[in-house]
């Protein structure tokens, strides 16, 4: 296959599946509430086919330090979400997004000016993790408004994703090695879902969504570590499986629990 014609593939089958979950995301959070719309955001959605493409491309040993270097933006992604969560509360969505985004891009700056071994990518997250939660804990639960449903809705949605991706790879494609490096990590489905459900649900539903979806990049941080040392033992193919394998187990065990703890809070 060509370069040209596997660049168009590639950007072609990240623009489908992310306009795929994203719009499956927005749908249950509107039907379901926050939490469930969470689990599915937190899905592998934008980074699965970039690691997909990455290992055809390159060899085992190029994937196990692709992770390494990925961990920290994972952090980054939380740093970011603590921001929008905390300024929807009381902010529109121009002042939330842009303040979120902007701390996502210093931070993907300063992730990229180091050289990040996967112990360090872990800490970073565990910090991260540690400040973050504590924060957005107050802010998972939301009113959803009463909302109808136009024919032009998912399409609309879909549209919106698609080309936001197709901006995000292109640029990282045209611009420098330095500054791709940092548009390659653009967190494209949070950055969706709030431009999707800021106008219809409010600025204080759409942060239940995502300080819900800081519990399940837990599960995304692990499946890169799995990753990590599952393509020095097993092969970059079975990485890939239980990389993906850990990020499903760990938000379906987030469901799990939620459906648990509902049902006690409802017992006498």
């Amino acid at each position: 296959m060509s370069a040209e014609l596997a660049f168009l593939f590639s950007l072609a089958l990240r623009m489908a599946v992310s306009a795929a979950f994203v719009v499956i995301a927005s749908m249950i959070t509107e039907r379901s509430g926050p939490a469930a719309g969470a689990l599915v955001a937190t899905l592998p959605v934008s980074a699965g086919p970039s690691y997909i493409f990455l290992a055809i491309d390159h060899g085992d040993a190029f994937i196990v330090q692709s992770a390494a270097a990925s961990l920290p933006m994972n952090a980054a992604t939380i740093l970011m979400c603590l921001v929008f969560v905390h300024l929807a509360q009381h902010r529109g969505l121009a002042v939330s997004l842009t303040a979120g985004l902007a701390v996502g891009f210093v931070c993907a700056a300063l992730v990229r000016g180091f050289d990040w071994t996967l112990a360090g990518g872990i800490i970073f997250n565990i910090v991260a993790l540690g400040v973050c939660l504590p924060l957005v804990q107050r802010f998972r639960q939301a009113k959803m408004p009463l909302l109808t449903r136009r024919w032009y809705d998912i399409p609309l949605r879909a549209a919106l994703v698609a080309t936001l991706v197709a901006v995000v790879v292109t640029l990282s494609n045209i611009v420098g090695p330095r500054v791709s490096g940092v548009i390659a990590l653009f967190p494209a489905v949070f950055t969706s879902l709030i431009l999707i459900l800021t106008p219809r649900i409010g600025g204080r539903a759409t942060a239940a969504v995502l300080a819900n979806g800081q519990w399940g990049l837990i599960g995304f941080g692990l499946a890169i570590v799995v990753l990590h040392f599952a393509a020095q033992a097993l092969g970059r193919t079975t990485a890939l499986s239980l990389a993906l394998a850990t990020c499903v187990a760990w938000d379906f065990g987030l469901w799990l629990y939620g459906r648990y703890s509902v049902r006690s809070s409802s017992r006498p």
